[in-house]
Parts: structure tokens; sequence; C-alpha cells
């Protein structure tokens, strides 16, 4: 029999406000100490009232319309109860019944479009850090801003899995609303996978794989329980409704906790904060500031950049607004240079934080064009251009103070060809030539470029020594 799964995924993304929801401490934690990042507020020590942070509501309206979701006028926050270490309050503030962003979706790179059902605004909750005999509670993450995205079941393989979660990733990077940092949990990934006879108006019983980092653990995920949720079926048997916890080492599943009921978090509305009332010129004018997506890139360089480079620059939102700055003509040769030999290197994130002027690799490309560098000229130039002792110099400046600019003066060119074809060492590759022996070609070009001390234009060079020859 033939199964088909449902996959719907639960994303919480971390958002890059300077302070957090609730408190006006420090949002950022990263290489931070345990529990540096903390206030009375956070605490909830007694008298302790939170204060909104209005940047997160500018930053969730961004993110919804990065998803082509509607944005809701009015929204509040809920009391989500439950009794856990990591939670001081007793209680989560996040948004239950009127969340701030509505329905909309995002359209992988097929052009698969996945439905958000909805995203709403919450403090994250802290850290445990389990040991041999306790455990140790990090409270810095608390009340840290998040938008948690809800999809609709619309996924129905692995690989969309792993591409919806990381378009989620580029758009929020894009927007601008995230660092996206998915090593310190800037965004973090509950799946919930079923299965079902193909045909079936039903959907199977779901088990939730939480906390997945990375869009590789997603994908190997899904495809694992596809597999044990398919045996179990294959069996005769039952799946039973829980959730899981995922080993990447081991690359499997395991259970955690059973979900048999909908456990009852008794939610009602949070009495300290009001509800937020937005106005149309409030959420029109903040989408306005929303910059190119990758959906625009994609149409935008389809038919200049080749569709696997382009789907390589795109995890980098730094590198597509500068090609996007640069002249059209010059951009191919430019997203090649960003992702054959930028991202190569191992300073790349220190360069993406400071790229070369629009001007300096226009010029570079126009010296490309001219034949003024060769390929491995070009490519020192280019990395040159991220040297800060560099900076402000200029392609071509550059290029003439290391000597790299190629001769291209034609007359200058039959001198030098003159001398080495005159020389001794290089009339039997002459006369070897002539003999039909074409692959002594390069041995004289060889011989041009070392008299003209790598200065002469190679191909410019074969030209003028075969009509010699000839």
């Amino acid at each position: 029999m033939k199964y088909i799964p449902t996959i719907g995924i639960e994303c919480h993304v971390q958002l890059s406000t300077k302070t957090k929801l609730f408190s006006e401490v420090d949002n950022d934690a990263r290489g931070k100490e345990p529990n540096a990042c903390v206030s009375p507020v956070d605490f909830a020590l007694p008298g302790m009232l939170p204060r909104l942070n209005g940047e997160a509501i500018r930053l969730a309206v961004l993110a919804g319309r990065a998803m082509n979701c509607t944005i809701n006028p009015s929204s509040r926050f809920d009391r989500k109860h439950y009794f856990y270490p990591d939670s001081p309050k007793g209680y989560q503030i996040t948004q239950f019944y009127h969340p701030i962003i509505g329905e909309g979706y995002v359209e992988l790179p097929s052009g698969t479009k996945i439905r958000v059902e909805h995203a709403h605004l919450e403090g994250d909750a802290g850290k445990l850090t389990h040991f041999s005999s306790y455990s140790l509670v990090d409270l810095n993450r608390v009340d840290t801003p998040l938008i948690e995205i809800v999809s609709m079941p619309d996924i129905h393989s692995a690989k969309d899995a792993h591409d919806y979660c990381k378009e989620l990733w580029r758009l929020m990077r894009f927007a601008g609303v995230s660092y996206g940092d998915l090593y310190n949990g800037n965004m973090r990934f509950d799946v919930n996978i079923s299965i079902a006879p193909e045909g079936s108006d039903k959907l199977g019983t779901r088990a939730e794989v939480k906390n997945l980092n990375s869009f590789r653990s997603v994908e190997r995920a899904v495809e694992y329980e596809i597999t044990r949720q398919t045996k179990i079926l294959e069996s005769g048997e039952k799946v039973v409704q829980e959730t899981r916890g995922w080993n990447d080492a081991t690359g499997k599943t395991t259970g955690q906790r059973s979900k048999e009921e909908a456990k009852d978090y008794r939610y009602m509305p949070e009495p300290d904060l009001p509800p937020i009332n937005l106005s149309t010129e409030f959420i029109e004018t903040e989408s306005k500031k929303l910059p190119s997506m990758p959906v625009d890139y994609r149409k935008k360089f389809s038919k200049i950049i080749a569709e696997d480079t382009l789907e390589v620059l795109l995890d980098y939102p730094e590198l597509m607004k500068k090609l996007e700055e640069i002249d059209e003509k010059h951009v191919k040769l430019m997203s090649n240079l960003f992702a054959s030999v930028l991202l190569a290197e191992e300073k790349s994130a220190e360069y993406l934080n400071d790229l070369p002027s629009a001007n300096d690799l226009n010029e570079l490309s126009e010296m490309n064009e001219k034949k003024e560098l060769s390929s491995t000229a070009m490519k020192e130039v280019f990395l040159r251009l991220f040297d800060p002792q560099m900076k402000g110099r200029g392609a071509k400046n550059i290029a003439k103070e290391l000597g790299l600019i190629q001769e291209n003066d034609l007359e200058a060119l039959e001198k030098i060809v003159d001398i080495v074809l005159a020389k001794p060492e290089t009339q039997k590759a002459q006369a070897d030539f002539n003999a039909g022996e074409e692959k002594v070609i390069g041995f004289l070009v060889g011989q041009v470029m070392k008299e003209s001390h790598g200065k002469a234009n190679p191909s410019a060079v074969q030209e003028i020594l075969r009509k010699k020859l000839a």
C-alpha cells in the first residue's frame, strides 16, 4: 500500500530587536554569561509589570508581509499557563485568540506555495542545561521576542519541508527581522509528520519532532519518520501520537512524551498589556519598507545567473543587494566571482560586512571585458577590493599597482613575438607547429608571456603567433 505523508511546521523566529519583548534588557545574549541579560521583569518579581517593545510590533509587520500575510489591525496577548523551571512567571505571554499576523503563503524555489495559517508574537522561555544529577537554568532567553509561524499541512515530502524552512529563513533575513543565526537558536523548527493511505480523506496520527535547528535535520527527520511510521502501519500496528526528539548523530527520532490529549493551558487574556491597535496608515507605511525578497531576485536574475549559482547567493542578502546595485551587464561575472571566489575564502563572513562599492565592481568587470586582466589577475584584484588597506583605490589603480594589467597593444605584442620567434630555443617548436603539431603553440605562448613578464594578453599572443607561423 502507498502512503502519502502530510507535514505541518511551526517555526519560532527570534526578532532582532535591541531589547526584549517586555523589558529594557539586551536581547542579544550570544556569547554572554548565563543569566547576564535579565531584569526583575524577566525574573517575574512581585509587582514587576511588562512593557511592550514597539520595535517588535514593527518587525512582526515586516515578517508578515514577507510571507504575503495579512496584518490584523487588532491583536492582543494571552497568558498560556504551564509550570516549568525555565518559565519564572508560571505562564508565557503569547497570542492565542487574536494573533498579529493572519493568513498568507511562502513560495518555494520550485514555485510551490505553502500556506501560512497565522503567526503570533510571544516571549521565549529560558534554557535548561541538564547534567547527570541536576539541571541549571539560564534566563537570558526569557521574553526574547519571537514570532511563531504556523504552516498549513500543505507539505508532502522531506525535500519540500527542507525548502520551506530554508525559504522562511531567507525571508526573515532579507526582511531584516532576524539575525537568522541557526547555531544560536534564532530560528527553531517543530515538525509534525503523519502518513495516510493514498486516497484517504483522513490524515494519519501525527508525531511531532521538536526543536530542530538546521534544514538538513528537518529533511532527515521527516525521511526517518515517514519510514518509521510506514513500517508500523504495514505491520498492522498503530502510530502513537507523541512528541519525539531528533538525534543528529544517529539519524533517528526517539519518543519523549505521549500526547493522547491536548494539554489544558488555561489561556486567559493578558491583564497587564492592552490590545494592539494598528492604523491602516502604519501597516501600509511599514509594508512599503520591505526590501526585495528572494522571489523578486529570482524573477530579476533568472535569465542572467545560472539557477544553481543564484540559489547559493540567495543565502546572502548582502550579496543580492550588491548585485542589484551594479550595472546589469556586469551581474553574471560578479555573481560567479561572489559564488566561486568570495564564498571560498576563510574570511568570507567578515568580507560580507564591508563589500566593495558598485563602482569598483563595475570597473573590474569592464577591465575584464577589455581583456586588460587575465582570469587569475582578475580574481586577485577582486579579492584585493576587500582589503581594508586597498579601500577606495579602485580596481584599475589596484591592478596597476600590482602590475597585473595585460598588454593589448598589438604592435607592441608583435615586437615581443618577433623577439621570441628569433630565439634559437623556439626554432624546433616552430618547425613542429608547421608540421601539424598544434599543442606546441602553448609552449610558444608561454615563451612570449615570459618575455613580457606575464603582461601579454595570451589570446592576442596566440592569434599573432598563428598568423606569423602561417
